[in-house]
């Protein structure tokens, strides 16, 4: 009820200092402990106990800043970043579009952050604390070796990261998803694990992959069977994509990653196919266009285990967690599931 009075007054601002304004809010917030463990939406994926499967996407929280806080708005998990070895400024503003008509945004934002070491001193003071936090990480737009910016941050973020998540999918830095193609994506995803495990040789944290939507079916079959060899923990399916279905607002040309209502029947088509691909045998995480208990409930029946939100928060606010949440325990005891394992992948 809060959201709905003050959000006239948010989006007269611009995109990008309203989100700001977001973060501060939450940053100011009191302490809220994280959603219980053990209840009737918790799911383990990769090892890990989820309270519940919704969790915040990459993207909202780059620098680590809110992470408990949250935590404490009933998310069962969260990720933060992207975060790269060194702080880059990202691309030119302005860079990220409220498409209200269409429920969509559009971000060129470039991995925009204050830098691992700024990151890391956050996630070190949080050290100890209950829920899970995952560290998204990329590579730096200038650097000349990007692998080895992928290992740094592996090294660097492992202690400190419930799991760790490879984003080379995001379309607002040049070449990136060229690490997608099947060569590249080995040598990565070996540099990140040899990393990881030098950094934390016993238990180390899982590796998630985030791939884009915009992929051909000889894509998808490459990267299930990379997923599979290397032993990955999940893939997230999916990142923004650069294509653009019928919208209608005025920011419908701008370039860049469109996220939001648009993106769901792909995501939700790409989730599939990586279902497919993987035989179900790895964890599938939904992301895109989330924005009610129908649509993640949807995504899980369609094969994913956990699904995040971030572009539907803009229109919603940070309550929608917690309601998504409420939505799905009723949505498994309607068509009679006793737990959120039994009902992924049961379309």
């Amino acid at each position: 009820m809060l959201f709905n009075f003050i959000r006239p007054a948010l989006f007269a601002l611009d995109s990008e200092m309203g989100h700001r304004l977001a973060i501060r809010t939450l940053a100011a917030l009191p302490g809220r402990s994280p959603a219980a463990e053990g209840g009737a939406l918790a799911v383990a994926v990769a090892g890990l106990n989820f309270p519940n499967p919704v969790g915040v996407a990459a993207g909202f929280d780059k620098d680590a800043e809110v992470p408990d806080a949250l935590l404490g708005l009933g998310f069962g998990f969260t990720e933060v970043g992207s975060i790269t070895p060194l702080a880059q400024a990202g691309n030119p503003k302005p860079r990220l579009f409220r498409l209200v008509e269409d429920q969509a945004v559009i971000n060129r934002m470039g991995f925009n952050n204050g830098g691992a070491e700024a990151a890391l001193a956050r996630l070190r003071a949080r050290a100890g604390r209950s829920g899970i936090v995952a560290v998204n990480i990329g590579a730096n737009k200038d650097s000349a070796d990007r692998i080895a910016d992928y290992a740094v941050m592996a090294r660097k973020m492992a202690p400190f990261s419930s799991y760790l998540c490879v984003n080379v999918s995001s379309p607002n830095t040049p070449g990136l998803r060229a690490l997608q193609d099947e060569n590249a994506l080995t040598a990565l995803i070996d540099a990140v694990i040899a990393a990881r495990d030098e950094a934390v040789p016993s238990a180390p944290p899982p590796i998630f992959l985030k791939v884009a939507p915009d992929l051909t079916p000889s894509d998808i079959d490459a990267i299930a069977r990379i997923a599979l060899d290397k032993r990955l923990g999940a893939l997230v399916v999916s990142n923004t994509t650069i294509s653009r279905p019928a919208l209608q607002s005025r920011h419908a040309g701008e370039t860049g990653g469109l996220s939001g209502a648009p993106l769901r029947k792909l995501a939700t088509q790409r989730l599939r196919d990586f279902r497919k691909a993987t035989g179900a045998a790895i964890p599938l995480v939904g992301v895109g266009g989330i924005a009610t208990a129908e649509h993640a409930w949807e995504r899980i029946r369609a094969g994913a285990s956990l699904v995040q939100l971030y572009s539907a928060m803009v229109y919603e606010g940070p309550g929608l967690g917690a309601r998504i949440v409420r939505g799905l325990e009723g949505l498994m005891r309607r068509d009679g599931f006793a737990s959120i394992a039994e009902a992924v992948g049961s379309e």
